[in-house]
């Protein structure tokens, strides 16, 4: 049996790429690979991390039952104690993960060790090639982490272009991000949604979900919200997601258009639980990314089967669509996201709809369809 290491945040950590580890170990598993997927005890000091917690307070979370956490990002002796136990498990594929590059000496150590010792093969998961800010050393930073690589596997062809720019010859497997069904379990008739959010029953209800950054595009969101209210007048966006960004510039631009009325500002890292009450509550969701590397929440969305909204650096995001819609915007263009906002929400809806059991039965076949595409590309052979 191919043994398979894959390192990574799982539950008790929050966010997206918990999420995803999380998928990728019981897929590996289903897949038939004996994995051992190793954890931490520690990711980042408390003064480092832009959000209130990194811990998840979901009250039902998915869970890795048979996960190590072993690795304190701020104890050099647990990442040589990681890689002893490595050894012994002595993995014919390692599988690291690269999204900040908070990790790089955690990942040259057990790079460099393995190199020395071990000589397995590594594929990296780039979840974000280079940081959504991009300043200039975090290219020598990704270079210097990524050339130890046997294979790389991204969610896009962008960020394909980015490793062989970075690194010409790199083998590079892409495959879309696979659909989450983190949340369905939470879904719920709209109108009892909408009663338990304290949400209007009878006005379109926009959502825009998850952590609040420059290159998610938020701003162009609310720029369109005078344009939306001229043919939606009773329409509420609804943003949930913690702000890692001043948030007081969002309130001077809502005053500024006089848009307050039309916003709800939820401000904190929503739990799965909670997270099904937002997409079961919306008519539409809004993705006006001006960049774009892997969105769970927008693979959530699809899911749902929710109408979407979205840039169209995003388009290559999507592996299945199950019967949503989505409709494609340029970025950093408020007029026609509202123009596609309104369009969406007032196109007629399907007369016949699939019966919920149909629904989830087609659900659940993209969705491990979805996953199975993303082990053949992580368990690719490199090319020489």
């Amino acid at each position: 049996m191919t043994k398979v290491a894959l390192i990574g945040p799982v539950h008790p950590y929050r966010g997206g790429i918990a999420h995803y580890t999380t998928g990728l170990d019981r897929s590996l598993r289903q897949s038939g690979f004996d994995v051992l997927t190793v954890s931490f005890s520690r990711q980042y000091p408390r003064w480092l991390f832009p959000g209130a917690s990194d811990k998840d307070a979901s009250a039902a979370p998915r869970t890795v039952v048979e996960a190590r956490f072993w690795i304190d990002s701020l104890n050099p002796f647990t990442w040589l104690t990681t890689f002893l136990r490595l050894r012994r498990f002595a993995p014919d594929r390692l599988i690291l993960q690269w999204w900040t590059s908070y990790w790089t000496p955690v990942w040259l150590a057990i790079l460099w060790l393995n190199r020395l010792f071990l000589r397995s093969p590594v594929t990296f998961i780039c979840h974000n090639v280079l940081p959504h800010d991009r300043p200039k050393s975090e290219l020598h930073i990704t270079r210097l982490v990524l050339r130890h690589a046997d294979h790389c596997v991204v969610h896009s062809q962008d960020e394909r272009g980015r490793i062989t720019r970075i690194l010409p010859g790199m083998p590079v497997s892409v495959a879309p991000m696979p659909l989450f069904d983190v949340f369905d379990q939470y879904r719920i008739p709209q109108e009892e949604a909408r009663r338990r959010l304290g949400l209007p029953q009878g006005s379109p209800i926009l959502l825009f979900f998850g952590i609040v950054r420059p290159y998610k595009g938020l701003e162009d969101l609310v720029r369109a919200l005078p344009a939306i209210r001229s043919r939606l007048p009773d329409a509420l966006l609804v943003v949930a997601g913690e702000f890692w960004e001043a948030r007081q510039r969002y309130d001077a631009l809502i005053a500024e258009l006089r848009v307050g009325d039309m916003i709800r500002i939820d401000d904190r890292y929503v739990p799965d639980e909670e997270a099904g009450l937002y997409f079961s509550a919306a008519d539409l969701i809004v993705f006006p990314y001006r960049r774009a590397t892997g969105s769970a929440a927008l693979q959530a969305a699809n899911s749902f089967g929710l109408p979407v909204v979205a840039t169209e650096v995003a388009r290559s995001q999507i592996a299945h669509v199950s019967g949503a819609s989505i409709d494609w915007v340029p970025p950093d263009d408020p007029a026609q996201l509202a123009s596609a906002v309104c369009a969406a929400y007032l196109r007629p809806r399907p007369v016949e709809q699939p019966n919920h059991e149909d629904r989830a039965g087609q659900t659940a076949r993209g969705m491990d369809q979805s996953w199975k595409q993303l082990v053949a590309a992580v368990m690719a052979r490199p090319s020489p």
